[in-house]
């Protein structure tokens, strides 16, 4: 297990564990070190479940307890197949720390470009800026347009409708110039008293719908319902741009000065911005500073880890020390089934030699027993062949016995190294540490509560 420790913590660390160079094997990981490793793993794996749980172990004992749950659930809702709670991180012994470990680092991305797919790398997680939401709006809205199923036009809903008929965006921005350029030729056209309609827009609006609901055919009730849903999303965007443009007529007999009041707005919007870009500049500065200071140490601790990396060491040897392992344990699964196959060829000529024996004290007991009527001699030899058979079959038991308590000695011993391994009293002295500790909080919140 020494060499897949190495693996697995230099992995952990290439993740972004913070594991200090002493730290050679899973004995040595502290909870706070397992709980850092898990939500590090998370979050390249799978950023929603790992972007809410801190990897800093809070000092409070309900807060320790809250976090490795979540932390517990999310490992779950990953596929983790083994028993796993807050235990599992509080106080976890070292061959299930092991197993969830090497679980999650399975998980991880494999390259620069699986990451960039499927999980936002460190850079873009601090500092992605519009482009990278833009890139991962975008690429949310693709997900959910190639999981949505194809459904025939008419079985349409108006969300299938907006999902399954995506113009391109070179014709939604044709179709926004092409609008644009007929309103304003409208707007500065002789006939825009003639084509606006006297009427409110609201009114005119329902004008609409009843000459729509009278052109469609008689329908079911519930296509029906979904036309008229269908067709009042349709139109409520219309409704909200001949409401804005409505407005704009009404504002044009006093153009001038409402321009004037425009531009006051807008002087005042950009004062307002250049103010708020001041603020934030002078909040921005520090922790862009902070940002660069932080950055550079961890590139000047990841270059320190490579330089301390042995130089003769490449992918190839770790790749061998695979395949001796895998080598391993293969010749010692060879060797455990030639000692089962043993056993079983020794318990079936055990069994073979115990019914001879059987039968020939059958044979044995019938001949002296009818000789024993007239023969003293003989009587005896009978007494004789019966003890030495009781004998015998007693002490076959005894070895029997003294096999099965090798067997249970040997389990026990088992057992008591892997609680010795475990580091079963530390784990019990921070167990009553974390009680003594949850005693006191629970004491301190009840005295809040009575004085308040």
């Amino acid at each position: 297990m020494e060499e897949v420790d190495k693996i697995l913590i230099h992995s952990l660390r290439q993740a972004g564990t913070a594991v200090p160079p002493e730290v050679q094997s899973v004995r040595d990981l502290t909870p706070e070190l397992v709980v850092e490793a898990a939500v590090r793993c998370l979050r390249a794996v799978r950023p929603a479940l790992g972007a809410p749980l801190s990897p800093l172990l809070p000092p409070g004992i309900s807060a320790r307890f809250r976090l490795a749950s979540d932390l517990a659930a999310a490992c779950q809702e990953l596929g983790f197949g083994g028993d796993v709670g807050y235990q599992t991180f509080l106080y976890s012994s070292e061959h299930d720390t092991r197993r969830l470990l090497l679980f999650l680092v399975e998980k991880l991305p494999r390259d620069e470009g699986e990451r960039g797919a499927e999980t936002p790398g460190t850079d873009l997680e601090e500092g992605s800026g519009k482009s990278g939401a833009l890139l991962r709006a975008i690429g949310a809205r693709i997900r959910e347009q190639l999981g949505t199923p194809w459904v025939p036009p008419v079985c349409r809903t108006p969300r299938l409708q907006r999902l399954q008929t995506p113009p391109a965006l070179l014709e939604t921005h044709a179709a926004q110039l092409s609008a644009r350029h007929d309103w304003e030729a409208e707007w500065g056209g002789p006939g825009l008293a003639s084509r606006l309609p006297p009427q409110d827009p609201q009114v005119l609006l329902q004008q609409m719908q009843a000459a729509a609901e009278t052109l469609q055919p008689p329908k079911g009730p519930e296509e029906a319902e979904a036309e008229v849903r269908q067709c009042r999303g349709a139109l409520g965007g219309r409704e909200d741009a001949l409401r804005v443009k409505a407005r704009a007529v009404e504002l044009l007999p006093d153009a001038q000065n409402n321009m004037a009041k425009l531009q006051l707005v807008v002087e005042s919007s950009s004062r307002r911005i250049v103010s708020l870009a001041g603020q934030w500049e002078r909040h921005r500065g520090p922790l862009l500073a902070e940002y660069r200071q932080l950055r550079a140490l961890r590139d000047s601790a990841q270059v320190a880890e490579l330089e301390a990396l042995p130089r003769d060491v490449s992918r190839a040897v770790y790749t061998q020390r695979i395949l001796e392992i895998v080598g391993n344990i293969r010749k010692q699964k060879e060797e455990i089934g030639k000692i089962l196959e043993d056993t079983r060829a020794l318990q079936k000529e055990i069994n073979a030699l115990v019914g001879k024996l059987e039968r020939t004290f059958s044979v044995t007991d019938e001949l002296l027993f009818k000789d024993a009527k007239r023969d003293e001699v003989v009587r005896k030899a009978y007494k004789y062949l019966a003890a030495l058979h009781e004998n015998c079959a007693q002490l076959i038991r005894t070895i029997e016995d003294t096999g099965t308590i090798q067997r249970e000695i040997r389990d026990l011993e088992e057992q008591i190294e892997g609680e010795t391994s475990a580091k079963l009293p530390a784990s019990l002295e921070r167990i009553l540490s974390d009680c003594r500790a949850l005693r006191e909080e629970n004491a301190l919140l009840a005295a809040r509560a009575r004085h308040a």
